[in-house]
């Protein structure tokens, strides 16, 4: 205990000195922290971008579900060439049945049709509504719910009724303040009766998902044709059998397609993790030339802490002769300017930490950001870090004068 409490001591004293010295040289002090400061606000800064397009990267691909696979023509991301796919046959709605029929480990398997037409109401107009062909139990794959009125149901796929049930920002476009329920808009000069309204879903990669109108499937394939972007959603019963589950369907797609042994496929089997990974491969460049920049700074700076420590030493020479011939030991010196330097460094990192919130406030009206406890604990933490690295040196030359020379030194 009392070793803990002369511990605390020396370090306060430390700090005190450290603060003492910044005050008497403001302007070499501002220099020699300049280098942490920059070095923490790009790190800081970096990371906060990062985090806060990952939060906002995650929240928009959630209603993908993580149980789910999207059985496609292509795959959602392409790293080679584009025209290998672009020949593929569609999904039919044969294949559709299929799946259903078949599989086994799939707890729901519905359809999903888009394509996009202008939608009207009297005499408001939006030229382009992406125009979804759905099954009836597309709301048991997807997050997509009605804020008021119902969804599309099985009386509706089966009897092929032309109703529509339309997003938050068609509603508000088309009938402003009336409630759109019960009447009917035109999807490319065919008549639909609204049914439902959609809750707000936001934007996924800057599209909207408010501008939207979904009709039964074969409403779609009967107003408006048959060749168009068709995804089949499977739900697997067991989130572990994710692995197992693609390669049932992919089993399943290729008898459907009659693929020969050694034939490559011919379709897509799509899941969230894809974008998740694709996400990740670029952001990780982005922020390690990021982390690199903010590295050099802070080399640059601990440099500048090591210079101003060994001045430091040679200003203060006959101060640590004193203390040495008082009785003070090669470590408390040493622990002396290691809390100094340190100190200094924390102060240039929490200006980098302060700075760095500050500006994420500006980014934040053009790119989410988020700075959690952590990210500036971190900030500081790591600065305290650099300064006691490069304060070793400085620290260890004035634990080994001579104390008898040091009192001579003028």
């Amino acid at each position: 205990m009392i070793r803990l409490r002369v511990t605390i001591q020396h370090a306060a004293e430390g700090i005190a000195i450290a603060l003492k010295a910044l005050r008497a040289n403001p302007v070499r002090a501002t220099l020699t922290t300049l280098g942490i400061i920059i070095g923490v606000l790009t790190v800081i800064l970096m990371i906060t971008i990062i985090q806060g397009l990952n939060e906002s990267f995650k929240g928009q691909i959630s209603f993908l579900g993580s149980g789910l696979l999207f059985v496609d023509k292509m795959p959602w991301v392409i790293t080679d060439d584009y025209f290998l796919y672009r020949n593929r046959p569609d999904i039919s709605v044969n294949e559709y049945e299929e799946v259903k029929r078949y599989s086994r480990l799939a707890k729901t398997v519905a359809l999903s049709i888009s394509t996009g037409k202008p939608v009207k109401f009297r005499q408001r107009s939006l030229e382009q509504v992406e125009i979804s062909g759905v099954s009836a139990n597309y709301t048991e794959v997807m997050t997509t719910f009605p804020k008021y009125g119902r969804f599309i149901n099985q009386v509706d796929e089966l009897r092929n009724h032309k109703v529509a049930v339309i997003g938050s920002s068609v509603a508000d476009e088309l009938f402003e303040k009336r409630n759109p329920i019960g009447h009917r808009i035109s999807i490319s000069g065919e008549k639909y009766r609204v049914i439902g309204v959609l809750e707000e879903q936001g934007k996924f990669f800057g599209h909207s998902m408010d501008n939207v109108a979904i009709i039964p499937y074969d409403a779609l394939f009967k107003d408006f044709g048959k060749h168009h972007w068709v995804s089949i959603l499977v739900e697997t019963k067991d989130p572990a059998q994710m692995e197992d589950l693609e390669f049932e369907l992919t089993g399943i797609m290729r008898r459907a397609r009659g693929l020969k042994a050694g034939e490559d496929n011919n379709f897509a089997i799509n899941r969230q993790s894809m974008l998740l990974n694709f996400y990740n491969q670029v952001t990780s460049g982005v922020y390690t030339v990021g982390i690199v920049i903010g590295g050099i700074s802070l080399l640059v700076g601990g440099i500048g802490i090591m210079n101003i420590m060994l001045v430091s030493v040679t200003e203060r020479t006959r101060e640590i002769g004193i203390r040495k011939a008082i009785g003070a030991k090669r470590v408390n010196i040493i622990w002396q300017f290691l809390v100094e330097s340190a100190a200094i460094c924390m102060v240039g990192g929490a200006l980098g930490v302060a700075l760095a919130f500050g500006i994420s406030k500006i980014i934040d009206k053009f790119l989410p950001t988020s700075m959690p406890l952590w990210v500036a604990l971190f900030g500081v933490g790591f600065s305290a870090a650099v300064g006691v690295f490069f304060g070793l040196w400085p620290a260890v030359k004035a634990a080994k004068l001579n104390p008898i020379e040091s009192l001579r030194y003028e």
